[in-house]
């Protein structure tokens, strides 16, 4: 059985993961804290663990990536992208008007993660404007801080599994601000995994560093995939940390390391005097509910 470190109970990360590993059996452990996820598979304790690092809305998740870059030397086993379905959870006995409507004035707090809050802001300032919004670790971390303080007008905004974990209801469901928002998820761990699913397509992340002083070096770098008609799905500049104006810049190349192709192209980076880490070869997995 595979182990399996996560953040909370009833988070995204928790709700994706089981739909993507379905009836396969794996034991999770969970963390409150995204660097102690990243850490349990660094220090061995899990074989695996789920970061995730972008979303439709909100774009790169920064800390998470510079973790992958910077913290720990763990290659990207698996992606998928799922969606980020958010929820208003509460207590409707509390919250319901004379004829039997949940009553939004009487909420007077919404508690949430910082990401599922930035995703709902439309339905907040449309039903709840006067409501105080405060950020916690977790969308679990909100439903659980609502669970354990009744009678005091809150609300969280946070998953169906949330709610269900902690015996809450769902006021109003799917109140994010776009249909189309979906969260992209990566496995890393030490050892290679195919799932028994469809795999949409392989993809390799790589991280290039710039020569100094090359004028037009991105743009070479570029065209050494362009050429060779390998499709570059993203492409982002990230500070080095090592000095002000200092980037690297991550790339996701859509095919895989076996691929003669993209070994070429890599080989031609490194001539230009690029410095080429490989985060990880993968297949790309598409999941909906």
């Amino acid at each position: 059985m595979k182990t399996i470190a996560v953040l909370p109970e009833g988070t995204v990360s928790h709700e994706a993961l089981l739909h993507l590993f379905g009836d396969e059996p794996v034991e999770l452990l969970h963390f409150k804290q995204i660097s102690d996820v990243f850490l349990a598979t660094a220090s061995g304790k899990s074989q695996y663990s789920v970061i995730p690092i972008e979303n439709t809305i909100e774009g790169s998740v920064s800390l998470h990536m510079d973790w992958l870059v910077h913290e720990v030397d763990i290659p990207m086993q698996v992606e998928w992208v799922y969606p980020s379905i958010q929820n208003l959870i509460g207590r409707q006995a509390e919250l319901l008007s004379p004829d039997g409507d949940i009553d939004f004035s009487k909420v007077t707090k919404v508690l949430s993660h910082p990401v599922a809050m930035a995703q709902c802001m439309q339905f907040l300032r449309l039903h709840m404007p006067h409501a105080e919004l405060e950020h916690v670790g977790s969308t679990s971390e909100a439903v659980e801080w609502v669970k354990h303080h009744p009678d005091e007008g809150l609300a969280a905004i946070g998953t169906t599994l949330g709610a269900k974990r902690h015996g809450l209801d769902i006021l109003a469901s799917k109140v994010t601000d776009h249909d189309n928002n979906y969260t992209r998820f990566v496995l890393i761990g030490p050892e290679p995994l195919r799932l028994p699913i469809s795999s949409v397509q392989d993809k390799t992340s790589i991280l290039v560093t710039l020569p100094e002083d090359f004028p037009g070096a991105l743009h070479q770098v570029v065209s050494a995939f362009a050429w060779r008609k390998l499709n570059l799905s993203r492409i982002e500049s990230r500070p080095t940390k090592k000095r002000l104006g200092s980037y690297y810049f991550y790339m996701d190349v859509l095919a895989s390391l076996e691929s003669v192709l993209l070994q070429s192209a890599m080989e031609e980076i490194e001539a230009l005097g690029c410095q080429v880490r490989i985060l990880g070869s993968y297949p790309s997995y598409s999941l909906s509910k």
